[in-house]
């Protein structure tokens, strides 16, 4: 119950809080519109890597290489783990095209149910060419992937940058 006289204090939804929010503090502490471009591009890619359990330690390690912002590229992992969940079937069977290999009928479900109940040696016989498909197609897509995130993010984050910089150098009044 709150006070007489006090206003309810509003809620910043969820994307405000998570997503445009630490955007807007990195542009506003110095990184630059490119380099945050640079980085949702390296982290989209790295995040939809479609082999379950290593998109974190992929990011640590291509972010710590280029200098990449943590904090971004391990949110963006975290917003797209669905979306490469989602992906792997896709990426397996574009890699089948690209070798010419007979589509091998499984769902991600039975997938995850035999590298939870086989042996890696059983999981690796049945689906290790799966994962050389998969591979294949997301290596071959990755840089079209890269650029798909990077060309359109740069302008709007260069556009969200000089709006900020704006708003901060006018005079507190205006």
């Amino acid at each position: 119950m709150e006070p007489a006289g006090t206003a309810p204090v509003a809620r910043e939804s969820f994307w405000r809080r998570r997503i445009t929010g630490p955007v807007r503090r990195q542009l506003t502490l110095g990184v630059t519109p490119d380099r945050l471009a640079v980085t949702f591009a390296v982290g989209t890619v790295c995040s939809l890597f479609p082999f379950l359990g290593f998109t974190s330690l992929l990011n640590l390690g291509v972010g710590l290489a280029f200098r990449l912002n943590q904090p971004v590229l391990q949110t963006l992992n975290q917003l797209l783990g669905p979306v490469q969940l989602a992906l792997i079937l896709v990426y397996v069977r574009a890699g089948e095209v690209v070798w010419g290999a007979s589509g091998q009928p499984f769902t991600i479900g039975e997938m995850l149910s035999a590298f939870r109940d086989s042996s890696v040696a059983e999981f690796l016989a049945r689906f290790g060419w799966a994962g050389v498909h998969a591979f294949t197609a997301w290596l071959l897509t990755a840089p079209l992937l890269a650029a798909a995130v990077y060309l359109p993010s740069r302008p709007l984050l260069r556009r969200a940058a000089a709006r900020l910089s704006a708003a901060s150098a006018a005079p507190a009044g205006a």
